[in-house]
């Protein structure tokens, strides 16, 4: 069985990940009218939307999860499809599921409710 990732990992693979996406939009929309428009989160959470549901399907993980050395696979071993993906990153973005999880493998609502979990990478 492969070892659970760690909320220490889990957590600075977020902060990564949302970063990167804070960059994207401002490459994107352009560093003044991030500073400017109210709405410029939301486009930062839709990039991170993207980002963390196209690579968690096609990579095994986000791009923060990957330099945290953190794998997201279905219980079964699997990789997630990309609809187990996009509903496990909107679980994420909803920010509650992540913050209700079990206290033995960390996994929340998210990863509970869509079969998945995160593993430190081998």
């Amino acid at each position: 069985m492969p070892e659970y990732a760690s909320w220490r990992r889990r957590i600075v693979a977020l902060i990564i990940d949302w970063a990167a996406s804070v960059l994207v939009t401002i490459g994107l929309i352009g560093a003044g009218n991030y500073v400017r428009d109210p709405n410029s989160g939301w486009v930062v959470l839709g990039v991170f939307a993207l980002e963390v549901s196209l690579l968690t399907t096609l990579a095994g993980g986000s791009f923060g999860q990957l330099i945290t050395r953190v794998r997201v696979l279905t219980t079964d071993g699997r990789p997630l499809s990309l609809l187990v993906a996009v509903a496990r990153t909107l679980l994420i973005c909803l920010v509650v599921p992540p913050l209700i999880f079990k206290p033995d493998s960390g996994r929340g609502l998210h990863d509970l409710w869509t079969g998945s979990a995160a593993y430190v990478r081998g």
